[in-house]
């Protein structure tokens, strides 16, 4: 017999079952006894019980009707009786006579089953057309194949957004209802399903049951570590129609094709910058509230992002095994020195599209890019500065600290900044590592380097708005800009103990730098 012809025995008995009406004053007793019975048993008794009723029906009715009377009135009767003997089925428990030889589950149906038993010999009869995956039940491998089509038949009906499962729009659906019932005990954080929360757990717990087979590493999610091993397999099997670009996951796609479509759905409430993806949003709103949730154990630092949390962990327990042949410099991790050999090569791969010019890091080209769009989005909470990078905005909140963290090992002098203190420390050493190129000059400051190739160049970037005339620094244009706005320079008191001065020296006297007065 094949696989489907239990079920549907099973349905013809129901069905047989159904058809046939007790009393339905015995509702109650029936269901407790046909709890007790096994299926032939019930089905025996029921059958006779119901021809019994049935002759008795038909000798009433024949007495008082004539013949049609009667055959409408005992389908009437048999209606009635039908619905009330499947609501008697629908209460009585399946009989789950059906186990599985390999984890006893039990099962109602064969059917079920059979489709279990794949579950254990790894049988998957369905086939993708597209990418050959294959899968257990044909439900599954049709829903897989939304993922190509791009078919998301599922819409909610509130933002229009659509989904490929039903199962994550009534998940999606949650967003809009705000309910969030499952709250952790260990930290308060509530979250809208119950599976989420669960998952939450382990971070609590640092539960990392699921290890991979080929490299060891383990992880807290069946889910991700299904994910790494496709870093072994190599399976890519989602690609992107646009680029051809191909990925792990089809979440990886779908943060991919963002890329093509500029959608940036996911937008900050402090200063409007907007996101493709939830989670960097997360991430950028810590630089708003100040929160750093990844603490270190060893020393107390605190990240705002996990993975700023793992990079910091190789100072305590990493050697510098990557080591420059150059000048002998170690670094943590093969890429920092990928980037410290281009100081080496001079090679600079990342080039501004406004005014060309390169960078050594695509980061760096990045902080650059903002001055050409204005985005000034670090704000200081004390004086309302903004700044274009986190970091510059950490280094001046030292200003109204007064933090002076970086402190000289000769002179004890502090600096708020680390690049100060290494610059100072060349004063004790005598390092000067810039040097120009065309006179072989040397400076102890990158700074002060390209300051002075401008000299050969003939470049002078600060230009009066006024008259339009250049200048080589910064502090010449804003000396010259008084002549404009006949500002008159601050005025330099110095003491005259503190300084020699001459046979001829009136009382009063003035240079063009500073003005000299006599003090008693």
């Amino acid at each position: 017999m094949s696989d489907p012809e239990p079920c549907q025995i099973k349905q013809e008995e129901t069905e047989e079952e159904i058809a046939l009406p007790p009393s339905v004053k015995d509702e109650d007793s029936l269901l407790k006894d046909s709890e007790k019975m096994s299926d032939s048993e019930l089905y025996q008794i029921k059958q006779e019980e119901t021809e019994e009723q049935i002759d008795l029906m038909v000798e009433k009715e024949s007495e008082v009707l004539s013949e049609d009377e009667e055959k409408h009135q005992v389908t009437s009767e048999i209606e009635s009786h039908t619905k009330t003997e499947h609501n008697i089925l629908m209460k009585r428990p399946a009989i789950k006579g059906f186990t599985c030889t390999q984890c006893t589950k039990r099962f109602s149906h064969k059917c079920d089953l059979n489709l279990h038993i794949r579950i254990h010999n790894g049988e998957k009869p369905y086939k993708c057309s597209h990418c050959n995956k294959r899968f257990n039940r044909s439900g599954h491998l049709k829903t897989h194949e939304r993922i190509h089509t791009g078919e998301k038949p599922y819409t909610c009906t509130q933002c229009g957004k659509s989904f490929v499962q039903i199962s994550h729009l009534n998940q999606h659906m949650i967003i809009h209802n705000g309910e969030k019932t499952y709250t952790c005990d260990q930290c308060s954080k509530t979250f809208p399903i119950y599976s989420e929360l669960k998952d939450h757990l382990k971070v609590h717990t640092i539960e990392k049951s699921h290890s991979c087979p080929e490299c060891g590493k383990i992880f807290i999610w069946q889910s991700s570590l299904k994910k790494h091993q496709k870093i072994h397999t190599g399976v890519r099997e989602y690609v992107c129609s646009e680029c051809e670009k191909t990925f792990i996951t089809a979440g990886d796609l779908k943060q991919h094709q963002k890329i093509h479509t500029g959608e940036k759905p996911y937008m900050c409430s402090h200063c409007n910058k907007s996101f493709s993806h939830v989670k960097p949003l997360k991430v950028h709103e810590r630089i708003h509230t100040g929160e750093k949730p990844y603490t270190c154990i060893q020393c107390g630092k605190s990240f705002r992002q996990s993975s700023h949390l793992n990079e910091h962990m190789l100072i305590h327990n990493g050697e510098k095994t990557h080591k420059c042949d150059h000048c002998g410099k170690t670094f943590l991790r093969p890429s920092e020195l990928k980037k410290h050999l281009r100081v080496h090569t001079k090679e600079k791969p990342y080039s501004c599209s406004v005014c060309e010019k390169s960078f050594t890091q695509q980061s760096h080209l990045s902080q650059h890019q903002k001055i050409h769009t204005g985005v000034r989005e670090y704000m200081c909470f004390a004086c309302d500065k903004t700044y274009i990078t986190a970091g510059d905005l950490k280094k001046h909140q030292r200003i109204h600290t007064g933090e002076k963290p970086f402190v000289c090992s000769d002179c004890n002098k502090s600096f708020r900044h680390s690049g100060h203190l290494k610059a100072h420390e060349r004063i004790h050493t005598g390092e000067k590592p810039y040097a120009c190129n065309q006179c072989e000059k040397t400076f102890r400051r990158p700074s002060n380097l390209n300051e002075h190739m401008m000299i050969h160049t003939g470049e002078r970037p600060h230009k009066c708005d006024q008259c339009f005339q250049t200048f080589l620094r910064l502090a010449e244009l804003k000396k010259h800009l008084r002549v404009h706005t006949k500002e008159i320079p601050q005025e330099s008191v110095l003491h005259i103990h503190d300084i020699y001065l001459p046979e001829n020296f009136t009382p009063y006297s003035q240079t063009s730098d500073f003005t000299v007065k006599y003090v008693d």
